[in-house]
């Protein structure tokens, strides 16, 4: 009995996107002992690997990613003539640079820490117009982001008493600020007025 041929059994895909069919194309292209013959024959396969992944036309220069690609499924083990520079194991397994985080602690999760430093930024800001415009917009944030966590609605004075301590006594809200209705006082307001007009409408009705 024929034994049967399973993808466990067989070489690592060293590109899986590829899939064995041109991994194989590589290999019989490195295979080849005449030079001259593998470059006419790797121009065929670099073309279907192109046909294959259109997404990569996305990419700036993508013709170079496919030569890149040549070399990385063939485990770098094949003579050609690139019309780029021939990369190295090393060279594309370098590790990108860590991007570095933020290790001071989120003072509210609730706002978390995008707010936080938007509140650091204002408060280096000397006073003017302009300052108060965004302590104001903030203030209007900061109270949509309260009442996702807190459903009952929250008084002004809860909010720039927030902003105050979470800037570390740097940022006063000016007298005259208001951040207005938030998303359950509107909610209500709607409610009301429309409670109203029903009361209306049935003392209209006894009228007449």
């Amino acid at each position: 009995m024929e034994e049967l041929d399973y993808n466990t059994q067989r070489e690592k895909l060293h590109m899986p996107e590829y899939g064995r069919h041109v991994q194989k194309m590589i290999e019989y292209v490195a295979s080849l002992p005449d030079k001259e013959k593998r470059n006419e024959q790797i121009q065929s396969v670099v073309q279907v690997m192109g046909t294959l992944n259109p997404q990569l036309r996305d990419i700036n220069d993508f013709k170079h990613k496919l030569w890149d690609h040549v070399h990385i499924i063939s485990d770098f083990n094949i003579d050609i003539d690139s019309p780029y520079a021939t990369p190295t194991r090393e060279s594309l397994a370098t590790a990108p640079n860590p991007i570095p985080l933020q290790k001071s602690p989120v003072k509210a999760a609730h706002y978390g820490r995008n707010i936080q430093n938007m509140l650091e930024v204002i408060a280096q800001r000397e006073d003017d117009e302009v300052k108060t415009h965004m302590i104001k917009t903030l203030a209007s944030y900061m109270k949509q982001q309260y009442l996702i966590w807190n459903k009952d609605s929250v008084s002004e004075e809860t909010i720039f008493n927030d902003i105050y301590k979470l800037s570390d006594g740097r940022i006063t809200v000016p007298e005259g600020v208001h951040i207005g209705m938030g998303i359950n006082n509107g909610n209500n307001q709607q409610k009301n007025h429309k409670n109203n007009g029903q009361k209306n409408n049935r003392k209209w009705q006894r009228k007449a």
